[in-house]
C-alpha cells in the first residue's frame, strides 16, 4: 500500500489546479452568452462554470475539485468551481437549474439534491427529471462510521451496546438534514433499534469539524470526509456501509460484517446540465466526462475515497435518476424524516 503522504498527491494536485483557476469566476460569470443556438461558434470557448451545491471542504466539493481538474485538460478551457451550499444542496441546486443552457454551465447532482431532498422536502425550485438534461453518471461512494478518539467504541457492536445503554445521549453529525450522512443514520437506527440526537450542520467539511472539536460524538459521512484524518489519528473509523470492504480501506470492515447483516448504502455523483443545452454540446460533454473519468489520475483518486468508478450514457443515467429518486421515497417514509 502506498504512504498516505504518496496518496494524497493526485487529490492535493486536483485541489490546486482547480483553486487556482478560482481568479476567473467573476469574469465569467459576468460574461456575455455564447453565440446563439444553431451558429457555428467553437465550444468551450470561454471557461465553464462548474456549480456545486456543497460547501468547500465536503466530500463532493473534494471530488468535484479531483474533477474539474481532468476535465479542463480534457476540454482546454478551465473549469471553474462555484460552490453554492445550503439546504440540503437545494440553494445550489435552484441555482444550477436556471443557468444560461448554452454549455458553460454544469452541475454536479447526487443523491441528495436529485433524489433525497425531493423526497423530503414539500417544495423545491427545481425538478430533478424535468429541469436537467444527464450527461453522464460518474461515481458511487460510501459512508463511514468516524467516532472522536475519546468515545469509548471501536466496533459497531460496542456502538450499538453504547446507544443502548444510553438512549439518545450520543450525538450523530451530519452534513445537514437529507444529506446522505443524515439519511444513513436514519436507516441504522430503524435497522437496529438505537436511539441517536441528529446533530445536522450546514456542509460535511463542518459536520466532519464538528466531531473533530468534541461537539458531536460521531458521523456516518462519505469516506472521502474522513479517511485521511482516520490516518491521521484524528478520527476512528471501523465501519463502512458498502456491501464488500473497499479497496482504499482493505482492513476496515463493513456494518453488515460487523453485526448488521444485509446493512448497505450507498450514494452517487454525477454531471448535468440545464435542460434545453444543445444536444451537441450535451455529446460533446459527455465525451469529455467520461475520459476525464476514466483518467489514471482521477481512478487512484475514487479508489483513495472509497468511490466506484461508473461512467454510462446520457440515457442511463436518466433512467438511474428516476429509479434512484422513487426508491428514496419509500426509503424516506419507512424511516420518518421529515422536514
Amino acid at each position: 500500500m502506498q504512504s498516505p503522504a504518496r496518496e494524497g498527491r493526485p487529490l492535493r494536485r486536483a485541489i490546486a489546479a482547480t483553486i487556482a483557476a478560482g481568479s476567473v469566476l467573476g469574469s465569467m460569470v459576468a460574461a456575455p452568452q455564447a453565440a446563439a443556438q444553431g451558429t457555428a461558434a467553437p465550444w468551450p470557448s470561454k471557461p465553464i462554470r462548474f456549480i456545486v451545491p456543497w460547501t468547500p471542504g465536503s466530500g463532493t466539493d473534494l471530488w468535484s475539485r479531483a474533477f474539474a481538474a481532468r476535465l479542463q485538460e480534457t476540454i482546454g478551457q478551465s473549469v471553474v468551481i462555484d460552490n453554492r451550499g445550503g439546504a440540503g444542496t437545494v440553494i445550489g441546486t435552484e441555482i444550477a437549474a436556471k443557468a444560461p443552457a448554452d454549455g458553460y454551465t454544469i452541475y454536479v447532482g447526487g443523491s441528495v439534491s436529485l433524489a433525497i431532498s425531493p423526497a423530503i422536502y414539500p417544495k423545491v425550485g427545481y425538478d430533478p427529471v424535468r429541469d436537467f438534461a444527464p450527461v453522464s453518471l460518474v461515481s458511487r461512494f460510501y459512508n463511514a462510521i468516524a467516532v472522536h478518539p475519546s468515545l469509548p467504541v471501536k466496533s459497531v457492536k460496542e456502538l450499538i451496546a453504547l446507544s443502548r445503554r444510553q438512549p439518545g445521549a450520543l450525538m450523530m453529525a451530519s452534513a445537514g438534514n437529507g444529506s446522505t450522512s443524515h439519511l444513513v443514520g436514519e436507516l441504522f437506527m430503524a435497522t437496529t433499534g438505537v436511539k441517536w440526537t441528529h446533530v445536522p450542520y450546514k456542509g460535511g467539511g463542518q459536520s466532519v469539524a464538528g466531531v473533530l472539536g468534541g461537539e458531536s460524538h460521531f458521523t456516518i459521512s462519505p469516506v472521502v470526509a474522513t479517511a485521511s484524518l482516520a490516518r491521521a489519528g484524528k478520527l476512528r473509523v471501523f465501519a463502512v456501509t458498502s456491501a464488500q470492504r473497499l479497496p482504499g480501506l482493505p482492513d476496515v470492515p463493513t456494518v453488515s460484517e460487523s453485526g448488521v447483516p444485509g446493512f448497505e448504502y450507498g450514494g452517487w455523483n454525477g454531471i448535468l446540465v440545464p435542460v434545453g443545452t444543445p444536444v451537441e454540446r450535451v455529446g460533446r460533454l459527455h465525451a469529455a466526462t467520461v475520459k476525464a473519468a476514466n483518467s489514471t489520475e482521477f481512478r487512484e483518486v475514487l479508489e483513495q475515497d472509497g468511490s466506484q468508478l461508473v461512467a454510462g450514457t446520457p440515457e442511463q443515467f436518466a433512467t438511474f435518476i428516476r429509479s434512484e429518486y422513487e426508491r428514496h421515497v419509500k426509503l424516506i417514509k419507512a424511516a420518518g424524516i421529515r422536514p
